[in-house]
């Protein structure tokens, strides 16, 4: 495959400026961080936003596919017992 030929396209999304206010030595820290990675604070407030809110976003996917799971199994089952102990495996096994 011939990646040479190969463009990135983004599209534009609107923005909302955000005021923050941030204690002195936190900003410090952040442009220490921000200089050894080579982006702005701007970029690595960005990126720090967006990583966080990606867990946030796939952490209520999660419980919402475990309330579902937990809707469905007292359906099929009569046993408030065997499914708490399903959904218990379930959490369990998924990380």
């Amino acid at each position: 495959m011939n990646t040479a030929n190969q463009t990135l396209n983004i599209r534009p999304r609107p923005v909302e400026p955000v005021a923050l206010q941030i204690p002195g030595d936190t900003f410090e820290s952040l442009k220490k961080v921000a200089a050894n990675r080579d982006m702005s604070v701007d970029a690595l407030l960005k990126f720090y936003i967006g990583q966080a809110l990606r867990q946030g976003v796939a952490q209520l996917f999660s419980e919402r596919v475990l309330e579902t799971t937990a809707q469905v199994l007292s359906r099929h089952l009569h046993s408030e017992e065997e499914v708490s102990t399903i959904l218990r495996e379930i959490r369990y096994e998924v990380p």
